[in-house]
């Protein structure tokens, strides 16, 4: 007989910590090399999809800073889904004090039981930025976000990259928050089995989340020239993005 499915890690407990600690998520907050990497995944985020007028469903929204810039790429609605309560509560308090409550809602959920999500109806895509890596089964996660939409965009740390890999082995902050970092032809294959195909791939960010401001210059400096070169991409890469769409 099959063990059941352990579907919250410890880490949601460690985010919420860091919410309860500072009022939000260490890679959210106003450090130079966090704003300039996660500058760049929005951007990547905002151009591989046509969100205007879609109804969008943000998986692991985290403290919600992202899933509120969805309103200024015109969506309808976004719902914000997170098993982390204290840092829903948190996002909740930044879309109203932001104004943008009834277009943004977030909601605590698991991604395990999408059942409960589609009391809400289905969307035309649902996000999942950063959030394979922290899941117990990132492939399962995978095959419930495709009862949802048929629309999926995948964002998660190059797992090609070696000096991530040995963040994820001797850095505090990945030790504690249990990240893993994937191939990103694992996550294709997962995808596969979910009947959805992979109709974009791309590599990109150069700048690490956590780095002194002088790495963070000189590493956004020649970005641009390392996003456009095949296999250093691949290599020197933070992030990818897929986005996938059902077969």
């Amino acid at each position: 007989m099959n063990a059941p499915l352990k579907t919250v890690k410890s880490n949601v407990s460690r985010f919420d910590e860091d919410v309860r600690r500072t009022g939000s998520y260490a890679y959210t907050a106003e450090k130079l090399s966090s704003r300039y990497a996660n500058d760049r995944i929005s951007e990547s985020i905002a151009a591989v999809y046509p969100f205007a007028s879609k109804r969008v469903l943000d998986l692991g929204c985290g403290d919600g800073t992202y899933t509120m810039e969805f309103p200024a790429l015109g969506v309808r609605e976004i719902l914000g889904i997170d098993p982390a309560k204290v840092a829903v509560e948190s996002a909740n308090r930044k879309a109203a004090e932001a104004g943008l409550d009834s277009q943004v809602r977030f909601k605590v959920g698991n991604i395990y039981e999408p059942e409960t999500l589609l009391e809400d109806g289905r969307f035309d895509c649902v996000v999942l930025r950063g959030v394979l890596h922290h899941l117990p089964d990132p492939a399962k996660a995978i095959q419930c976000a495709a009862s949802l939409a048929d629309t999926i965009i995948i964002l998660e740390p190059n797992g090609c990259n070696p000096v991530l890999k040995l963040l994820e082995r001797f850095s505090r902050y990945h030790v504690e928050h249990e990240e893993q970092s994937f191939l990103p032809g694992t996550i294709s294959s997962w995808l596969g089995a979910a009947k959805f195909r992979v109709q974009t791939m791309h590599h990109l960010n150069l700048v690490p989340m956590f780095c002194p401001d002088w790495m963070a210059r000189l590493c956004k400096s020649v970005e641009p020239v390392v996003e456009k070169v095949p296999l250093l991409r691949q290599i020197a890469c933070g992030q990818c993005i897929i986005l996938a769409t059902k077969a």
